[in-house]
C-alpha cells in the first residue's frame, strides 16, 4: 500500500521526472550506480543506464549528473501543533518544513490543545491534511484519554478512524497498570505505541542533564536513569502481554542497553534517536546557556552517551533517526534557560547535520544514514520508501557537496528554533518527489542556479 493510500496529504498531479545521469543510493533494495531515474505517473518507472532513458512527452528533465538520488526519508515523530497552536507550526507550513528537508511522509504527534483523544477529533486532523499537507502525514491518538494518564482512550475507535498508533508524546505513561492495558487493547486494534520514557519523580524540576555541566552552570538535571528505568518497566510489560512498542528518542547509554536486552529477549521493540541527540553533547550548554537550541527533553546528555546512540545506530538496536520536531515562537525560548520551553525544530536539517557530523568524519557510513532516515515507517506498519522499479516515487535529490548556513535563507517552518542555527552544513535537499508528486525545489536550484 502507498503512502498516498495510507496516510494523508493535498492531492496534486502526478509527478512526470526524468533525473539524468544521478548518483542512485537505496541501500535497502541494493541499488547502487549511476542511472537515470525515469518517474512517470507519479511511479519510479525505469532505472536505465545513464543517458539512455527516453524522455516522455510532458515530462520535466532535471540534469542530475554530481548529484544523488536517495529513497525520501520518513519521520515518525513531528509535533505538528494543530490544534491549538498554530502560531507555532501547522499542518502546512510543518510538512513543507519536511518536504524541504527530504522527507516524503511524517507521523505527527497527539499532544496539541486539545490532544487527540477523540474519533471526532482525528476525523478533523486527517480533514485538514488532505487539503494542506505537502507530504503524507499520519497521526497517533493519545493512549490515555486527554493526556492525564488515568483512562484509556476508545483505542478501537480510534484505529477505525485512521490512527497510525498510539502515543502521549510529551508526557510518560506513569501508571504500568495502564500501560498494560493498553498493550492488552492494542491485540484488539492493532497500531503500535510510541512511548516518551521518563519517570517523573526521578526527572523533577531538572531542565538539562544531570551531571559535572549542570552541577557547573547551577541547573538542575535531569538523570539517565529516569529514561532508563522506564524503557526496562515497559520493554517488561510488551513481553508479558506479547505486544510491541516504539522507544522515542532515546538518550541515553542505559536506555540503548535496555532496549538492546529487550531485543535479545524476543520482545517486539523498536526504538529511534534524534539527530541533536546523535550530534550533540551538554557541553553545548556550558559556555552559552542558550535554550533557544538547546534545551530539549530528553536533554543533550553526556559524550559516552552520545557514542552509545551511535553505535545503537550501527549495530540496528536503533533503527531510525526521528527528528523531534518542536517548534515554540520566540518568547516561548528567549527567556532564561530554566524557564524556557523544551525542543527545537529538524525537518529541514536532520540531513544536512548528519551528514556533515557523523558521515563526512567517517562516524558511519552514507548507506547506513540512508537506511536510518527512512527506517521509521517499517514501526508503523508503513511501507518503506525505495527507488525499486514500479514502486510509488519518494526521491530526495541531494548536492552532498553543497555548503549552506542554517537560517540564512529563513525556514520553511512557522518557528526558527533550530538546533542548528547558524551552523555551515554540508548536503542539501534539492528536490523532494514525495508520494509520486513533486514537493519541493530549492529556489535556486529552480531557477538553474548552482545552489
Amino acid at each position: 500500500m502507498s503512502l498516498r493510500d495510507r496516510l494523508d496529504a493535498r492531492p496534486g498531479p502526478d509527478a512526470q521526472v526524468l533525473l539524468r545521469n544521478a548518483t542512485v543510493l537505496d541501500p535497502v533494495a541494493g541499488i547502487e550506480g549511476q542511472h537515470d531515474v525515469l518517474v512517470r505517473n507519479g511511479r519510479v518507472a525505469e532505472l536505465a543506464a545513464p543517458g539512455a532513458a527516453a524522455v516522455p512527452d510532458g515530462a520535466e528533465v532535471v540534469e542530475a549528473d554530481g548529484l544523488h538520488a536517495f529513497p525520501a526519508f520518513f519521520d515518525p515523530h513531528v509535533h505538528l501543533r494543530t490544534p491549538g497552536q498554530e502560531h507555532k507550526e501547522d499542518i502546512e507550513t510543518g510538512t513543507r518544513a519536511a518536504a524541504a528537508g527530504g522527507y516524503c511522509g511524517v507521523i505527527a504527534m497527539a499532544n496539541t490543545r486539545p490532544p487527540v483523544s477523540t474519533a471526532a477529533d482525528l476525523t478533523a486532523l486527517r480533514e485538514r491534511a488532505r487539503a494542506g499537507a505537502s507530504v503524507p502525514v499520519g497521526f497517533l491518538a493519545t493512549v490515555s484519554k486527554a493526556m492525564e494518564g488515568e483512562e484509556l482512550t476508545e483505542m478501537v475507535e480510534l484505529r477505525e478512524a485512521g490512527a497510525i498508533g498510539f502515543s502521549d508524546d510529551g508526557l510518560p505513561i506513569r501508571s504500568a497498570n495502564l500501560m498494560r492495558r493498553a498493550l492488552q487493547y492494542q491485540h484488539l486494534c492493532g497500531g503500535n505505541i510510541a512511548l516518551h520514557e521518563e519517570e517523573p519523580t526521578l526527572s523533577g524540576s531538572g531542565v538539562m542533564h544531570e551531571g559535572p555541566v549542570s552541577a557547573a552552570v547551577g541547573l538542575a538535571g535531569i538523570p539517565s536513569v529516569s529514561e532508563s528505568i522506564m524503557v526496562a518497566r515497559d520493554a517488561a510489560l510488551a513481553r508479558y502481554e506479547n505486544s510491541r512498542i516504539h522507544v522515542q528518542h532515546l538518550s541515553a547509554a542505559e536506555s540503548v542497553e535496555a532496549v538492546a536486552a529487550a531485543k535479545a529477549a524476543g520482545v517486539e521493540i523498536t526504538a529511534e534517536a534524534s539527530p541533536h541527540h546523535l550530534c550533540l553533547t551538554e557541553e553545548a550548554i556550558r559556555h552559552t546557556l542558550d535554550p533557544v537550541r538547546f534545551k530539549m527533553n530528553p536533554p543533550l546528555r553526556s559524550e559516552a552517551d552520545r557514542q552509545a546512540l551511535i553505535a545503537g545506530l550501527r549495530d540496528g538496536t536503533i533503527e531510525c533517526v526521528a527528528t523531534d520536531h518542536a517548534p515554540h515562537q520566540a518568547e516561548e525560548k528567549e527567556v532564561p534557560f530554566e524557564q524556557a520551553a523544551m525542543g527545537v525544530t529538524g525537518l529541514e536539517t536532520a540531513f544536512a547535520a548528519l551528514h556533515t557530523e557523523l558521515v563526512l568524519p567517517g562516524v558511519i557510513g552514507l548507506e547506513l544514514l540512508i537506511e536510518r532516515l527512512a527506517g521509521g515507517a517499517a514501526p508503523f506498519g508503513i511501507e518503506r520508501p525505495t527507488l525499486a522499479p514500479g514502486s510509488e516515487a519518494n526521491i530526495a535529490l541531494c548536492d552532498l557537496g553543497a555548503e549552506w548556513t542554517v537560517g540564512e535563507e529563513g525556514y520553511e517552518s512557522r518557528s526558527q528554533n533550530s538546533w542548528c542555527a547558524g551552523r555551515t552544513l554540508t548536503g542539501r535537499v534539492l528536490m523532494t518527489v514525495a508520494a509520486g508528486q513533486v514537493a519541493y525545489r530549492l529556489r535556486s536550484f529552480s531557477l538553474g542556479v548552482a545552489p
